[in-house]
């Protein structure tokens, strides 16, 4: 549909050396979008390094076809491509494809209207949900169905088909996520998608119908190299996703029911690590010093480590905003637990003069235990209160008043 003004959608077309494909895909892409497409949209050819007439043709295209322009860049890589055609757009929609066209057309519209509706950040094409149709190459298939599972195994993905070259992002949600994406070329998607995810964003997934194209120009081994190399740099670096998340994140529906037991189980989790480590250093620390200093400094180690563990893992709480003041709590909240294994080691000397190891670590390991039980309570109510999300409360389902007034 031809509509004057600004598009709502535009899909960027990143092609290199496609000087066979680009006329009759363009022209039948551009076909759908006047007659089966309900939204506004533009096409844009972004030609990245092409050293054949793929340009020529594109320029072609974008003088006879309303709707479509062209853009050139010297340097190759689909995701410089899609990086800079989409930074300096004014779509409320940004989306590509591959200029094969592998993907059913008929999943434009439900790829984009989730986002058009603000109901998600991010959408995909799937190829491997129950309901997709693909046709495809066994070794093709493998090495798809292995990626995804390699994303999940070490970067704790949740989203479905990385690679699909069918996505679209909203644009307001696109100029803060893209300067944070560093790669330039395949793998620009799974990075897009791994830290859109690690902030909070919804991915909306189309189950599509995909056909291989036997005439694809992707150099498998280079780019399964590549894919490997962006994976370990994900794992190493820490992006700073807090400004996205506080802006477009969405935060997670927690069931009132379940929501109490899941924080009691990840702080208790969170203590027997503690528990373990406090007893580790206290052994340590026990060879070159008298027990209640070595408790106190075994103490004090984990009460660190135990406070930033639970910020994150058990209350939820984000970024460096109050971390001190967190700490300090945690600190006051570690001296309440200190005073009850101290008083217990006080009082194992007073009925036992030369106690044995083993029993000392039994008395304090039972006594931290009990400290633990104290400092999830200080943790719920007073160190975490202003900044931990709010468990949900239980409202039972209202009556409903079958009786007519008159």
């Amino acid at each position: 549909m031809q509509i004057p003004g600004h598009p709502r959608v535009e899909i960027v077309v990143p092609v290199k050396n496609e000087e066979n494909d680009l006329g009759p895909n363009i022209r039948r892409l551009r076909e759908f979008l006047d007659t089966a497409f309900p939204f506004p949209a533009e096409v844009c050819i972004a030609d990245n390094g092409s050293t054949d007439a793929t340009y020529d043709i594109g320029m072609l295209l974008a003088s006879e076809l309303p709707g479509v322009r062209i853009v050139r860049l010297e340097q190759s890589g689909r995701g410089r491509a899609l990086k800079q055609v989409w930074s300096a757009s004014n779509a409320e929609v940004l989306a590509y494809m591959d200029v094969d066209l592998s993907t059913n057309l008929n999943a434009l519209l439900p790829l984009v209207a989730p986002l058009l509706a603000g109901h998600s950040d991010v959408a995909i094409g799937t190829r491997l949900a129950k309901s997709s149709r693909v046709v495809r190459r066994p070794k093709r298939e493998f090495i798809s169905r292995s990626y995804n599972l390699l994303l999940r195994a070490t970067l704790s993905a949740h989203f479905s088909d990385a690679q699909c070259g069918f996505k679209a992002i909203r644009a307001d949600v696109a100029h803060e996520l893209l300067p944070l994406v560093q790669d330039t070329s395949w793998f620009f998607d799974t990075e897009l998608l791994v830290l859109a995810e690690k902030a909070g964003l919804r991915i909306h997934e189309v189950p599509v119908d995909w056909v291989d194209d036997l005439d694809s120009r992707v150099a498998i081994a280079k780019t399964v190299g590549e894919d490997l190399r962006g994976i370990a740099r994900l794992m190493r670096s820490r992006v700073d996703l807090e400004p996205v998340r506080q802006k477009y994140g969405r935060p997670r529906i927690l069931d009132p029911r379940t929501a109490m037991a899941a924080r009691v189980l990840r702080f208790c989790a969170v203590g027997v690590l503690s528990t373990a480590a406090y007893a580790l250093l206290y052994l340590v620390l026990r060879q070159g010093m008298p027990a209640q200093v070595a408790n106190l400094l075994s103490l004090l180690i984990t009460a660190v480590g135990n406070t930033t563990l639970n910020r994150r893992i058990t209350f939820g709480v984000r970024g460096v905003e109050g971390r001190w003041r967190h700490q300090l709590r945690g600190l006051v909240a570690f001296g309440i637990g200190w005073s009850l294994t101290a008083a217990s080691l006080w009082l194992l000397h007073t009925a036992i003069t030369a106690p044995h190891q083993a029993v000392e670590i039994t008395v304090l390991t039972i006594a931290n235990l009990a400290a633990t039980v104290v400092r999830f309570s200080l943790f719920q109510t007073w160190v975490f209160d202003d900044d931990a999300p709010t468990l949900p409360a239980f409202e039972p389902p209202a009556v409903l008043d079958h009786t007519r007034s008159n």
